[in-house]
């Protein structure tokens, strides 16, 4: 019984580990894209449509 805690303790907490490294990943994500649409609203149009 002692080693099934062990075992429920150390996977839940690699499951927090993982649920932390996703939110961060999504944060960064989120940024990455409302810095993307920042600069593009700053191009002029002439530069947009020759991409």
């Amino acid at each position: 019984m002692e080693n099934a805690v062990l075992f429920a303790n150390s996977f839940l907490s690699y499951l927090l580990l993982m649920a932390i490294i996703v939110v961060i990943a999504g944060v960064a994500v989120f940024i990455g894209i409302k810095l993307r649409k920042s600069k593009d609203a700053k191009l002029p149009e002439t530069e947009k449509t020759s991409e």
